[in-house]
């Protein structure tokens, strides 16, 4: 099926798309305002690299109680819960006016942030219920799609706006676009099968089901690794920044922008190549999809190792768009081998730890990163060729792990 025939004959599934489209719209307009904020009252970078700790951090914390919450409540409920949440929090950035009031920012971006680890544990475990199970590929594949073109349009849209109208006006667009988020929802109407399940087993729900539940499922804990062994790829997202400042730089007074420009956008035609590429595989069954995973870390792998060696920037972007079309269809196939795997009772909770897991291993990766370029002054190729190597292990051992199971 393709992404308009799925939008067109899928109603429901049409109201979750439109949710995620402008709430994530509005996330990027966020971004570029806060740093913006952050730079302007203090000048201090250092505040904002603790910001995108602080966007990362409260995912990996709340994310395991979040699974509880998500897997006890109607999932529609809580995610209208959460926009509504999210369009005071994000709306009340209008109100950090000064230097000394910056601590607010912090305050209401994390609270903002928990609202997340809400929603999209939510969002994900409900997908099965919206569309059948020979569509999961394409709706993922949308998903991931979608979440690339955001980027590319929130960002500079919300750069524009921030510039031209101010500050404000990029904040109270952003508290907008949750409340239609929320509106959109609001006429989704889908059975949702794990309150169905709760009610005949009588189950009291705990974080701790989740855990043992991989314990007794190992097949779904090496699923659930997938997207964190991939966030690793975080330390590359800030090398990114340092690629288009020192090493494609054609003269010493050129601004970085345009070289992080540049690759910061082979980033997203990538994704968007990923999620066409994920709906050639749509018709596999799971243990195809599952033989996929390997290939997936090796080619991304090399589109990493050859970013490192790249000697100008055209060359960097290409490899960029290479290592993120396979990078997207590995979180494709992270998240439709999951919604089909595991059983809808406990999906949120799954989803939850997969989030925090994610989060927590993106943000390590990013600090790892960041001391080697600044303490420990390793290079920035040197830097990309280790992280780029490092795929070529999980793509040997799923590759190993799948030869043995077929034996």
């Amino acid at each position: 099926m393709t992404f308009t025939a799925l939008l067109l004959h899928n109603p429901q599934f049409r109201r979750l798309w439109i949710a995620q489209v402008v709430s994530q719209l509005g996330d990027w307009f966020n971004a570029v305002a806060v740093y913006a904020l952050l730079l302007d009252l203090t000048g201090s970078a250092t505040l904002v690299a603790a910001m995108m700790v602080v966007q990362l951090l409260p995912l990996a914390l709340v994310g395991p109680l979040a699974g509880v919450i998500v897997d006890r409540m109607s999932r529609r409920t809580l995610m209208i819960g959460a926009d509504l949440a999210r369009a005071v929090l994000f709306a009340g950035l209008v109100f950090v006016r000064s230097a000394d009031q910056i601590w607010l920012a912090f305050v209401l971006v994390t609270l903002g942030v928990i609202a997340t680890a809400f929603f999209e544990p939510a969002r994900t475990a409900m997908l099965p219920d919206v569309v059948p199970r020979e569509s999961l590929i394409t709706a993922n594949a949308l998903s991931a799609a979608t979440w690339a073109v955001m980027l590319a349009i929130g960002a500079s849209v919300g750069g524009a706006i921030t510039v031209l109208v101010g500050r404000d006006a990029a904040f109270i667009c952003n508290g907008l676009s949750f409340l239609a988020s929320a509106a959109a929802l609001r006429g989704l109407h889908v059975v949702e099968t794990h309150h169905h399940q709760h009610r005949l087993e009588g189950t009291r729900l705990r974080v701790r089901d989740g855990i043992d539940y991989l314990r007794q499922h190992p097949a779904t804990l090496a699923l659930l690794s997938i997207k964190g062994v991939w966030a690793v790829a975080g330390g590359m997202m800030l090398l990114l920044t340092v690629f288009g400042q020192r090493v494609f730089a054609t003269s010493p007074g050129e601004t970085a922008a345009r070289g992080i420009g540049v690759l910061f956008a082979a980033r997203g035609v990538g994704a968007v190549g990923g999620a066409l590429l994920a709906r050639a595989v749509q018709r596999m069954d799971a243990p195809r999809l599952r033989g996929l995973v390997p290939w997936c870390y090796g080619l991304a792998s090399l589109g990493y190792l050859s970013l490192a060696n790249a000697p100008t920037l055209a060359i960097g972007a290409m490899s960029v768009v290479w290592a993120h079309v396979f990078g997207t269809l590995l979180w494709v196939l992270s998240s439709v081998l999951l919604q089909l795997a595991v059983e809808a009772r406990i999906r949120g909770r799954i989803f939850a730890l997969e989030l925090a897991l994610h989060t927590f291993m993106s943000a390590a990766a990013i600090l790892l990163t960041g001391i080697g370029l600044d303490r420990l002054h390793i290079p920035p190729r040197t830097l990309a060729t280790g992280l780029g190597a490092f795929f070529l292990f999980p793509a040997v051992a799923w590759g190993v792990a799948l030869t043995m199971k077929r034996r």
